[in-house]
């Protein structure tokens, strides 16, 4: 069996200070030689300018591809076209195109109020030059009319020209292979448009919570029942934590999933020692 690919995601930093320690976890994280990186764009472009400095930053830092993440809300056409042809001269081929999240206050969804419209707008403007991948959610979009409008609107989007998706973070196997098996269903090859699983380490008790509560995530009531009873012990959450994605990322690599994409909270572990002890780097 092949080993699947791997990659890591981050945000950027607030600081300088952050700024400067992101560039060094960038650095031990690469040796481990992933496919790429990506950089997230915050609610309505609210991290534009700090995106683009780390993408900067890291596409002179080393080759890994550098993946940022781009949303249509609170930016018009323009803006984004301006911003396409900026990572072009970058070097940059792969974009994460996203709807991104309204803005506490933003009234009305601009020029292009979702994925699917961003998708068609790069490709209009840029044909096949970049690799697009787009956000999948195995447990539903928490927006999402049913599940089977969610799907659709997955599969929309590959119609319209994204090469993968990346879903978002989740716990049960199962829901990723749902998916997978739905997309197949419904006439997408995940072999050619890869359904790439994003995982989410567990390392603090309240802010996982906190995520899965915010983006509709389920956490498992065994996980949220053992957290629970760690209380402040930390060594225990992180090591109850590692043993959970561990198992569920060896799952995956068992049913052929085609890359994991770990979404790093900007640290180096547990996301290295992760990678290692699943045999992705031999």
């Amino acid at each position: 069996m092949s080993k699947p690919a791997f990659s890591f995601e981050f945000f950027p930093a607030k600081t300088d200070q952050g700024h400067d320690k992101l560039l060094s976890t960038y650095d031990e994280l690469n040796q481990l030689a992933p496919a790429y990186f990506s950089v997230t764009y915050g609610a309505g472009g609210s991290t534009r300018s700090r995106t683009i400095n780390i993408v900067e930053a890291l596409c002179a830092r080393g080759e890994t591809e550098i993946a940022p993440h781009l949303s249509c809300i609170g930016d018009d056409k323009a803006q984004i076209a301006e911003l396409l042809e900026h990572y072009k001269s970058l070097g940059i081929k792969r974009l994460v195109a996203l709807r991104g999240d309204l803005p506490s206050g933003q009234v009305g969804m601009g020029q292009l109020p979702f994925a699917l419209d961003l998708v068609k707008f790069i490709r209009e403007e840029t044909g096949d030059y970049f690799h697009i991948e787009v956000a999948a959610y195995p447990e539903m979009h928490p927006q999402a009319r049913n599940f089977a409008f969610d799907i659709d609107n997955l599969v929309n989007k590959y119609q319209a020209g994204a090469n993968a998706a990346i879903t978002q973070f989740f716990y049960n196997a199962d829901s990723y292979l749902y998916l997978r098996d739905a997309l197949e269903q419904r006439g997408i090859d995940t072999n050619a448009q890869p359904l790439i699983a994003g995982i989410m380490p567990i390392t603090n008790s309240s802010n996982i919570l906190r995520f899965a509560d915010s983006c509709g995530a389920d956490i498992p009531r065994y996980v949220r029942k053992q957290l629970a009873d760690f209380g402040d012990d930390r060594k225990a959450i992180r090591e109850f934590g590692f043993d959970v994605v561990y198992r569920l990322c060896e799952r995956l690599v068992s049913e052929g999933v085609p890359a994991l994409h770990f979404y790093t909270m900007n640290k180096v572990e547990p996301n290295k020692r992760l990678v290692q002890a699943l045999g992705l780097t031999d």
